[in-house]
């Protein structure tokens, strides 16, 4: 008996605005930037990071798309998920928060907003977001889609504070982080098998670190290495896990 194959499961991220549309814009920040940069970095790590499935952008550059033609393609394409990344204006505190569709009653479309909203959130409290909770209203891209869509809100753009953290690689890293988390973790979708290790005999060049970033200074100081190769330590043991070690 054959098993069945299991269905790839389909995203759509849209990045909202774009093009002639710039969203909301304040203290150098500007949304349609914001939107298209988190989109498309979350949708590349979904499918580099996780089995059975795939992603698809509304838009990939700096175009202006209708609303209608956001979820038109996600309903011709048979998603499962509808994502819209904005960022946010005239929010006095700032902040995070998420919205489905006021109309809505399906139980799918309320669990998906519950665990996309959490994984956020618990990657931007550490940089001290304030959580704005989970809401609902009459959005177009929520309404129309056929499928569990939710839209998310990433900090305000004219709060000082809030445009601050969005001129940051972490905090943009971290709402990056969160929206994959969310998906994943709603889709139940099984991260990716580790590479396989070299056959018997071979020698495996890429791997988890034996020395610490400090042992790995040292040893470059006692063999006279320039300042700025030992000053790059600290980087490259940041960015080894993303390039082939851990």
């Amino acid at each position: 008996m054959v098993a069945a194959i299991e269905e790839v499961k389909k995203v759509l991220w849209d990045g909202g605005h774009g093009g002639k549309d710039p969203g909301s814009s304040g203290n150098g920040v500007v949304e349609k930037n914001i939107a298209l940069q988190v989109a498309t970095e979350a949708a590349k790590r979904l499918e580099r990071d996780y089995e059975g499935v795939q992603c698809l952008l509304s838009r990939s550059s700096d175009v202006y798309l209708s609303l209608s033609e956001r979820t038109n393609k996600a309903n011709a394409a048979g998603a499962h998920l509808f994502i819209s990344i904005h960022c946010n204006a005239g929010g006095g505190a700032g902040g995070f928060e998420s919205f489905t569709y006021i109309g809505t009653k399906d139980a799918a479309t309320a669990a998906f907003q519950d665990v996309l909203h959490a994984e956020i959130m618990n990657r931007l409290k550490p940089f001290g977001v304030r959580d704005r909770g989970q809401k609902k209203k009459d959005l177009h891209v929520c309404r129309e889609s056929l499928m569990p869509a939710v839209l998310t809100e990433n900090l305000f753009v004219d709060v000082a504070a809030d445009a601050a953290r969005l001129k940051r690689p972490e905090v943009i890293e971290a709402i990056v982080i969160g929206h994959v988390a969310g998906v994943a973790k709603y889709l139940k979708l099984q991260p990716k098998k580790a590479q396989q290790p070299p056959a018997s005999g071979a020698t495996n060049i890429l791997g988890p670190a034996s020395a610490t970033v400090e042992q790995a200074k040292a040893w470059a100081k006692s063999k006279n290495a320039p300042a700025e190769l030992v000053a790059l330590a600290d980087l490259y043991w940041l960015l080894a896990p993303e390039r082939g070690g851990d």
